[in-house]
């Protein structure tokens, strides 16, 4: 019986003879003793394609590369830490960590060789996208936090690595010219209108709004969970339904399941909807306007209007305030700097000066009159 084992070559000398040789691609050649099938060419197979050869080649499980920064985030994905995301999260990571181990086959190195000075410059050369390179550093520190985590490694290079500045406000806030501009492009009775109103008046995310529907809707409460976290850590959220907002629905085409649904009358996906506002902005001439931009709007209006960043993130559903103070950042120095002018307005009256609050207004300092001249 004929034998055919992987990776044998046969070369001839100039002489006639045939020499066996073990070649596996990307390793030097072995010389085996012959004839083929012999027990000497046996011998010799095993110890070409066994482990000793492991010594001067990595050990590769399938198109991994053992104990490669690629094979820890293999791992990684099988594990609760991973699992327990949510689902548009694990594909976001997903994609980021395997665009790291492909980009100059830095993914077969081994993971307890990388340093943080290997990851800052990978992130310095991701200068021009800080947003990108600052998901690529957190993406690299939720891996190694589950190899420390399984005692897989004994430090976390990429705890240390700084985020890029970036664009520290985020996303654009609307003004209120830019949402009279919408309202003004796109009439009640619209789907624009009604994402945008149920947007506006909510402060949830896009993946909340297209779940919204009439089952949500109890005694004018709007009761749902919110979609992220929803698995891991849910967020059960109980928002009023204001009057305008219940003015807008009851004049709006709703679907059956959901309020917002698309032109063949079946609910938004996330990424779909948020499509199809970036269409309705653009009609409006809002090129620099987003729906999460709404959301920050949302914030910021109720900050100017006094409350308190725990009732803000009773609205928006925010776990801690790190977010909401980014979020309400501007408006609340206008807060606080017309209280702070309120104050010394009436420090002055006291004291029989010309009241500041006859050259102010509400949003801030107005030219004085021909009397104060």
């Amino acid at each position: 019986m004929k034998m055919r084992l992987k990776y044998i070559v046969e070369d001839t000398d100039r002489h006639g003879n045939v020499r066996l040789y073990y070649r596996r691609p990307g390793a030097p050649k072995i010389r085996l003793r012959g004839p083929s099938g012999s027990p000497e060419f046996l011998i010799d197979y095993k110890r070409a394609a066994g482990p000793a050869q492991s010594k001067n080649q990595p050990e590769k499980v399938g198109r991994l590369v053992h104990g490669s920064i690629r094979a820890l985030c293999v791992e990684y994905y099988k594990s609760a830490m991973f699992r327990e995301l949510d689902p548009r999260t694990q594909k976001v990571r997903r994609g980021i960590l395997e665009k790291f181990c492909q980009n100059k086959s830095d993914g077969d190195k081994p993971y307890r060789m990388l340093m943080p000075r290997h990851i800052r410059k990978r992130r310095d050369e991701m200068l021009d996208t800080p947003e990108a390179a600052n998901s690529m550093v957190k993406a690299l520190r939720q891996v190694f936090k589950y190899a420390l985590r399984y005692d897989l490694h004994d430090a976390n290079p990429a705890i240390g690595v700084e985020y890029l500045s970036g664009n520290a406000d985020g996303f654009h806030s609307w003004t209120l010219d830019e949402i009279d501009k919408f309202e003004n492009a796109h009439k009640i009775g619209t789907s624009a209108r009604l994402a945008l109103a149920l947007a506006l008046y909510t402060g949830q995310r896009r993946a909340d709004l297209v779940q919204f529907g009439k089952q949500h809707v109890r005694d004018g409460w709007l009761s749902f969970t919110q979609h992220k976290n929803r698995n891991s850590r849910p967020v059960r959220m109980e928002i009023p339904i204001i009057p305008e907002l219940q003015r807008i629905l009851d004049e709006s085409p709703t679907g059956d399941l959901t309020f917002l649904v698309t032109a063949f009358n079946r609910p938004f996906t996330s990424n779909g909807f948020g499509n199809r506002f970036r269409k309705w902005c653009d009609e409006a001439g809002l090129k620099n306007c987003s729906v999460h931009g709404l959301r920050k709007a949302a914030a910021a209006r109720l900050a100017e209007l006094g409350c308190t960043e725990q009732e803000i993130m009773a609205i928006t559903g925010h776990r801690t305030s790190k977010e909401v103070t980014r979020y309400t950042r501007a408006a609340s120095q206008k807060v606080r700097a017309e209280s702070a002018l309120r104050r010394l307005s009436d420090s002055q009256t006291e004291n029989k000066s010309v009241p500041l609050s006859e050259t102010t207004t509400s949003g801030g300092t107005k030219p004085p009159s021909k009397s104060l001249k």
